[in-house]
């Protein structure tokens, strides 16, 4: 097992206590290898994730993990100009302090939050002899470009790919989180020896199907008597809502169906207009983020969860929210590309459906038989959680990263990192 001489850094903007999903699974990690006998630092952020003008609380501790939060309280703001700025500067601050951290030999995980951080930290890495290992959670600047960025693409754009590519080639392991992702890494010329594929988690030994008891959120929000379609997260620029809304307008007539919203996003106040334009107010519901111990509960009051990502945007990002989903044993209707990685676990495992965008018909038509069909829905929810089960559980996962950590800790030129 590890020794107290093994020593990782793990940067990400965001982590324990904020409970945004980067910083759950960052703090999982960060918090398992120090079980191991690991000497974990995190370097991170000092702000929230669901509000970047409150400051995390500084006394807030991780058993066994030296936590140093930089980084001042901007508020990016609308402004192209003014995000690009307060990025920046949590870039150079970032790196500035695994300068100041980290020693010779330090392993340094390095996650994508913010965009391209493998690049601002690439310097650091070499002049103090690091070994680098990129978490990928999503690739940039492919997803900017993707969703109509300037930035991403043109001359800037090329350089940006450029500079990241750099930094890929040159780290002793790349992490992707979904074999189509792992793909299109090779793609970027980098070695098929320094890619490996980890999926994300969810903590599945809280996150369980629910029993017989009723569901106290469910009574509380008023929708004991409904048939719930949920969505749970940030519901961003890579989401797509009109075929949900086709959908919604297509079961209007029909009594006792709600959709329910538990968070916030770029997409939210664009939906919530939707709603209103369509006079659907009476279906929605819309909610806040919920604290990290009520995700237990707010993931089975659906009795269907809603799942979307721009098709464009296949292998540039995995939908993590898919695992949570699949731990409370809900079953999902996923409005993506059909070949997508989520899609492929949904099919193979029979835990819900895939309906092209744009396809709001066939969305009414699962949501009506699913809800005259409870013996559908129940199987469908236990195939779920029998996926997770399976080996895409938090603690394999775990251990996968304690494995790949392992096999890249000795001198770079000496000791080849495995698959």
């Amino acid at each position: 097992m590890a020794s107290k001489q093994r020593r990782v850094l793990l940067v990400n903007r965001y982590f324990h206590p904020d409970t945004s999903a980067t910083s759950q699974i960052a703090s999982d990690l960060a918090a398992f290898l120090a079980g191991q006998g690991w000497e974990v630092v995190a370097i991170t952020g000092a702000g929230r994730y669901d509000d970047p003008t409150r400051r995390l609380d500084p006394e807030a501790v991780l058993p066994g993990v030296s936590i140093h939060r930089v980084g001042p309280l901007v508020e990016a703001g609308p402004s192209l100009l003014r995000r690009a700025a307060a990025a920046l500067a949590m870039h150079a601050a970032l790196a500035f302090e695994v300068w100041r951290r980290a020693r010779a030999g330090d392993l340094v995980v390095v996650k994508t939050d913010p965009p391209l951080l493998s690049v601002s930290l690439l310097p650091v890495v070499l002049a103090r002899r690091l070994r680098q290992v990129n978490w990928l959670q999503d690739i940039y600047p492919e997803v900017a470009a993707e969703l109509g960025v300037k930035a991403g693409r043109g001359l800037l754009g090329g350089v940006l790919r450029s500079l990241r590519n750099a930094s890929l080639r040159h780290a002793v392991m790349n992490v992707a989180v979904g074999d189509g992702m792992k793909t299109k890494v090779a793609g970027f010329g980098v070695p098929a020896s320094r890619i490996a594929t980890i999926c994300n988690w969810c903590d599945d030994r809280r996150i369980q199907p629910a029993d017989t008891e009723p569901n106290r959120l469910r009574r509380d929000w008023g929708l004991q008597d409904k048939f719930v379609i949920g969505y749970s997260g940030n519901l961003g620029r890579a989401h797509e809502i009109d075929t949900l809304i086709g959908a919604a307008r297509l079961l209007r007539d029909e009594p006792g169906i709600a959709f329910l919203f538990i968070g916030n996003g770029y997409l939210i106040p664009c939906l919530k207009r939707a709603v209103a334009d369509q006079g659907l107010e009476t279906m929605f519901r819309f909610r806040p983020y919920q604290d990290a111990g009520t995700l237990p509960q707010s993931l089975t009051v659906p009795d269907i969860h809603w799942l979307s990502l721009n098709p464009r945007l296949e292998g540039l990002i995995v939908p993590s929210k898919f695992y949570g989903i699949a731990a409370a044993g809900k079953p999902m209707i996923a409005v993506m590309a059909r070949d997508g990685e989520i899609s492929s676990l949904i099919r193979r495992s029979d835990c819900g459906a895939v309906v092209a965008p744009g396809d709001s018909v066939g969305f009414a038509t699962i949501v009506r038989e699913w809800r005259s069909r409870p013996d559908l829905l129940a199987e469908k929810g236990r195939n779920a959680r029998a996926l997770i089960d399976s080996g895409l559980d938090r603690l394999s996962s775990l251990h996968g990263w304690q494995e790949l950590l392992l096999s890249v800790e000795g001198p770079a030129k000496s000791r080849a990192p495995r698959p």
